[in-house]
């Protein structure tokens, strides 16, 4: 099966006045319709910049991309017409859940107003033939025909994303909401265009817990019913563990290992794999930390970037980053060294 979207080998840094920082090396992953892909590791191992990556939105002036590409429906993203990807693509065909929806609103105008002008743009039954095929003036009117059925597919979505009274709900500004139902708006806001692909920053980190369990059954609900593809970011093993199909695990802009959740759970293979899951709360209270520290990424360490924190590391290590190895259907490690015992 073909993938909707393969990341392949891409690897880009952020112009700093430090130098050039190496955010993303060598990332490679794949994500399937109906699919919920956990994009695993520590805060500034490069998850939120993968994800930009592929949505089109670092900042062009400081982003040097050195390698890769980014094929969504078999189009390199990369070297797209940028018009084609912001009419087509970005906002219709792949959509994006932010990790904290009162900073996505903004505060002056209703949710209403909000959405509907997202619809004006990205809806699933606009035209060509409205634009003429190109992005056309903001002063564009919003064609009345269309308008009422977008509305009318918006209550639809907010009943199905369980906020109640959706039409009042409206007509509601974003700080009269409770971070759950803006969270919720989001989700649908994301869904409305009917895409392929949302990509999940962390969605549920601003939400308290029993507001989490619920944003997350909600994704992968709706990622089924949908067929959506889902490429969660999050640093929280739980919430990978509640609602994806597969993990792919980054550490310091490096990808490390990829397996489906059971396996992954259950037979884990790369040293910094292991003691990511040893660092979970044990039932007695207790927990193991990851001894050393995340490197700076404006001189990462040469080969695997773990090989500092990891007690299995050898000379190879430290000289060549390992090649892929593949432990079974689904399951790939980058490990000169792994854990072969649980196979």
């Amino acid at each position: 099966m073909t993938a909707l979207l393969a990341v392949e080998d891409l690897a880009l840094g952020f112009a700093t006045d430090a130098g050039l920082a190496q955010v993303l090396d060598g990332i490679t992953l794949a994500v399937e319709r109906g699919q919920v892909l956990g994009l695993v590791g520590e805060s500034g191992c490069g998850k939120t910049t993968l994800a930009r990556a592929i949505l089109g939105v670092l900042p062009a002036h400081a982003t040097r991309i050195s390698g890769g590409r980014i094929l969504f429906k078999g189009q390199d993203l990369l070297t797209a017409d940028p018009e084609t990807v912001n009419r087509e693509v970005r906002g219709r065909a792949i959509t994006f859940i932010p990790q904290d929806p009162f900073t996505s609103f903004n505060p002056v105008f209703t949710v209403g107003a909000q959405i509907m002008e997202v619809m004006k743009w990205k809806s699933p039954r606009r035209t060509e033939a409205e634009w003429g095929g190109k992005l056309p003036p903001l002063a564009t009117r919003y064609p009345a025909g269309r308008r009422q059925s977008d509305f009318n597919a918006v209550i639809e979505l907010l009943d199905a994303v369980q906020l109640p009274q959706p039409r009042q709900l409206l007509r509601k500004y974003p700080h009269e909401l409770s971070g759950g139902q803006r969270q919720r708006l989001m989700i649908a806001m994301a869904l409305l265009p009917q895409p392929d692909l949302v990509i999940a920053d962390e969605p549920t980190t601003a939400l308290d817990v029993t507001i989490q369990a619920q944003i997350l059954g909600l994704i992968r609900r709706l990622a089924t019913e949908h067929n959506v593809a889902v490429l969660l970011t999050t640093h929280d093993l739980g919430t990978a563990y509640e609602i994806c199909d597969a993990i792919n695990v980054m550490y310091a802009g490096q990808d490390v290992e990829s397996a489906q959740v059971e396996r992954f759970f259950a037979a884990p293979a790369h040293p910094y794999t292991t003691k990511l899951l040893a660092s979970l709360p044990r039932a007695a209270g207790t927990a193991s930390g990851i001894p050393g520290e995340v490197p700076l990424l404006i001189a990462p360490p040469s080969g695997c970037r773990f090989h500092p924190r990891c007690d299995r590391a050898a000379a190879q290590c430290r000289e060549t980053r390992p090649p892929v190895d593949q432990f079974g259907a689904g399951h790939w490690v980058r490990c000169y060294h792994p854990h072969r015992d649980v196979e």
